[in-house]
């Protein structure tokens, strides 16, 4: 619900930057502000998603988390690039970059529908995994952004296996290997700082500056080398949590971690409602708009009632809803779409309507998740 209200907070700029005739934000136009503000959410969120995952994980959990990123990612592409291509019109390589780009669910926006801070109660399933699979699976829909990019790009198929070797497998064990050793490492200067002082403000402040200062860290580390930043930051925050067993430090990093979360969540939020135009919106035609029920009630339920048989995971009929309707669209997708917009490679018509489509997608998403979540964990996870 509180994306909801920053969403129509970010219309009402739209609406009044329409009537002031001072001009409209444009996602194509403004692709760089739009992704380095996406990039900065994320970046906090996927770093305090790593951290908050339980540490005791039941086998039955990891296998279905594993699923949903080794399956849910390429079934979900596949999915939206064949309706894309069947009742969109649109080329291969654009469909493929337009599943790629809605492939991953968003941990900024599941904040609420994930796991809560440390020492509450347990949640477990399947609010584990909806959270964990929501933290991981940005930075692996990084390589698939990437292929659909060289696929849109190339035409030709020379590319797939230096692709696979090299930009799916090295990148993302590198981003792995960097986040887990930042993770561990830091848990060696945080401990002090959380002691060193008697004042919880300046303990704060002082964890603040180092805990996301690692997040960042990593992100920046891993661009040298190509790797993919995401990943090494949710994998530096999961080394961070099982590194230390003081769970005083880690609420303490939660503290510091959720405030900044939230207001990236807003800065982004508000700026994704900014830019919608009713112009805008017509670009997607009938064939975009019905992506969205598709993505949502479709696509990403029948994925998940089929995974968890497989993964043998104990979750009763509601909880599989609950798995399958909650994979929120938001940030992470629209962060993919700005990069999509400032390569170039499709033609501007197919450029226009990926994105915005995407937009749709995620306003869509943020609204029915945003008026559905209360009654529907009601009901499905029987909470109050």
């Amino acid at each position: 619900m509180r994306a909801l209200a920053y969403l129509f907070a970010g219309l009402g700029i739209s609406l009044g930057l329409g009537l002031s005739g001072a001009g409209h934000l444009g996602p194509l136009r403004d692709h760089g502000l739009l992704r380095e503000v996406c990039d900065v959410a994320l970046i906090v969120s996927v770093f305090a998603s790593g951290l908050a995952v339980e540490r005791a994980v039941a086998r039955s959990s990891w296998r279905l988390i594993g699923l949903l990123l080794a399956v849910g990612i390429p079934v979900t592409i596949a999915a939206v690039a064949g309706f894309a291509a069947l009742g969109m019109g649109l080329g291969l390589g654009a469909a493929m970059l337009l599943g790629a780009v809605l492939a991953p669910t968003d941990p900024v926006l599941a904040g609420d529908l994930g796991l809560g801070p440390p020492g509450g109660p347990e949640l477990g399933e399947p609010r584990l995994s909806l959270h964990t699979e929501a933290g991981a699976n940005d930075g692996l829909a990084a390589p698939f952004v990437v292929g659909a990019l060289l696929l849109a790009g190339r035409g030709d198929h020379g590319w797939v296996g230096h692709w696979l070797v090299v930009g799916v497998l090295l990148h993302v064990a590198e981003a792995v290997v960097i986040g887990v050793l930042a993770g561990r490492l830091a848990v060696h200067v945080a401990r002090p700082l959380a002691g060193r002082s008697t004042d919880r403000r300046v303990a704060r402040l002082a964890l603040a500056a180092w805990v996301l200062g690692v997040a960042f860290a990593v992100y920046a580390a891993c661009e040298p080398l190509h790797a993919y930043g995401l990943v090494g930051v949710f994998a530096a925050g999961f080394a961070f949590r099982r590194a230390e067993h003081d769970e005083r430090l880690h609420s303490c990093v939660h503290e510091v971690s959720e405030p900044a979360g939230r207001m990236t969540e807003l800065v982004a939020v508000v700026l994704i409602g900014a830019l919608l135009t009713t112009h805008g919106l017509a670009v997607p035609g009938v064939g975009g708009w019905l992506l969205a029920p598709v993505v949502i009630v479709i696509v990403r339920p029948l994925l998940v009632l089929a995974l968890t048989p497989v993964a043998r995971a104990p979750l009763s009929l509601g909880e599989r809803l609950y798995l399958g309707v909650f994979g929120v669209r938001g940030v992470a997708a629209v962060y993919y779409a700005a990069v999509v917009a400032g390569t170039h490679a499709l033609a501007p018509h197919e450029t226009a309507v990926v994105v915005w489509t995407t937009l749709v997608c995620v306003a869509v998403s943020i609204l029915v998740h945003g008026l559905a979540a209360g009654p529907l964990r009601r009901r499905w996870l029987g909470e109050p």
